[in-house]
């Protein structure tokens, strides 16, 4: 899918992508879904940097905002994510999804995840 991790630290993560055609949804602009899935990676992720190893989690919801369309000439698009919360069961994190030469804002999102103890 073209992305991929560029930035990792204790609670915070960020994700890069490059769309394309390939992203392209019927209406020929990068589907939702593209997006999305760059939202959840880096927020899983984030919340995954603040637990021990062998401890698991899954996403119990994920919400996203599109608030500019995104093409290929976008361009690269950066997703920075950030822990709000860690608790023994439950952990929330946000997310921007920016173009990164502009800065533009062209989506946000948040997710709860479950932590799942030793796995």
């Amino acid at each position: 899918m073209s992305l991929r991790p560029v930035e990792l630290e204790e609670g915070r993560v960020v994700f890069e992508g490059e769309p394309g055609e390939e992203h392209y949804n019927p209406i020929g602009v990068v589907h939702g879904g593209y997006a999305a899935t760059l939202l959840d990676s880096a927020l899983g992720c984030a919340v995954h940097t603040t637990l021990p190893a062998g401890v698991g989690y899954t996403s119990l919801g994920l919400e996203a905002k599109f608030v500019r369309p995104i093409s290929r000439d976008t361009g690269r698009v950066l997703c920075e994510a950030t822990v709000l919360y860690r608790g023994r069961r439950q952990a929330t994190a946000e997310a921007t999804l920016t173009a990164a030469d502009s800065g533009k804002l062209l989506g946000h999102g948040t997710t709860t995840c479950m932590i799942l103890g030793a796995v």
